[in-house]
């Protein structure tokens, strides 16, 4: 079985419920009390969603519930695909990149954010954002909450502010390997554990040492069956890595 297919998605999906982990969105994260074992399930929808679409029929499927967070860039708003995943009753978030897309104007990163937020409000009763790493440009999309509030726009919660990562283990695909820190610009943490994993099937056959509480998230642009996008994207992947592995150590 090759890695990053949404065979290997759903045996790592079937690995963690078979241990007892209960998935939830983020946005029932924030607002429930649930406790005990627990992943929060997030998608960052970058690219290709179609592909998150197949990861959402799969979830559905297998009665897990997750977060999808949508750039507002064409490469990832597609309507018919936003209220398709909303219909199978997945959360539906906003993949913010509006500081990167104002060139660092915070005034009109504002203004863009409020205006894309309510256009994915048609789609979901949008709760929840998440920021996009915007790693080839110089901003850092969650400084425009150094001058403003989330909360003043009805939203409860950005995992990068709202997790304490001292509590849940945050496992990403990140750089197409879930060890990807090092050629990972913003999309990275200060980890409390030590456990580190190279491939899906490394979690999945050393799944009795994750920790109680998991934050995953993953970009579905990776994951697919058909051989051709994914030989593509594992070329694309590795040269991008070597790019933002330059501009991390720069």
């Amino acid at each position: 079985m090759r890695d990053f297919t949404l065979s290997a998605y759903e045996l790592l999906l079937t690995s963690l419920q078979n241990k007892g982990y209960q998935f939830l969105t983020f946005e029932e994260y924030m607002t429930s009390q649930k406790k005990g074992k627990l992943i929060i399930l997030r998608h960052d929808v970058d690219d290709l969603p179609q592909n998150s679409l197949n990861t959402a029929i799969l979830e559905k499927r297998m009665g897990i519930r997750s977060s999808y967070y949508f750039r507002i860039v064409e490469q990832s708003n597609d309507p018919a695909i936003i209220r398709h995943i909303a219909g199978l009753n997945h959360e539906i978030g906003y993949h913010y990149e509006d500081l990167a897309l104002a060139n660092g104007n915070t005034q009109r990163a504002l203004e863009g954010f409020k205006e894309n937020l309510n256009y994915f409000r048609q789609y979901y009763p949008v709760k929840t954002i998440c920021m996009h790493g915007s790693p080839l440009t110089p901003w850092d999309n969650r400084k425009l909450w150094e001058n403003y509030k989330y909360s003043d726009f009805g939203i409860i919660g950005e995992p990068y502010f709202e997790i304490d990562f001292q509590k849940f283990y945050y496992l990403t695909d990140t750089g197409r390997r879930w060890n990807g820190d090092k050629v990972s610009i913003r999309d990275k943490v200060t980890p409390y554990h030590n456990l580190e994993f190279r491939t899906t099937f490394d979690i999945v056959n050393r799944i009795a040492e994750l920790p109680p509480q998991i934050m995953i998230t993953t970009h579905p642009q990776r994951w697919g069956n058909n051989l051709a996008p994914w030989i593509k994207e594992f070329v694309f992947q590795n040269f991008k890595n070597q790019i933002k592995r330059l501009i991390v150590k720069n």
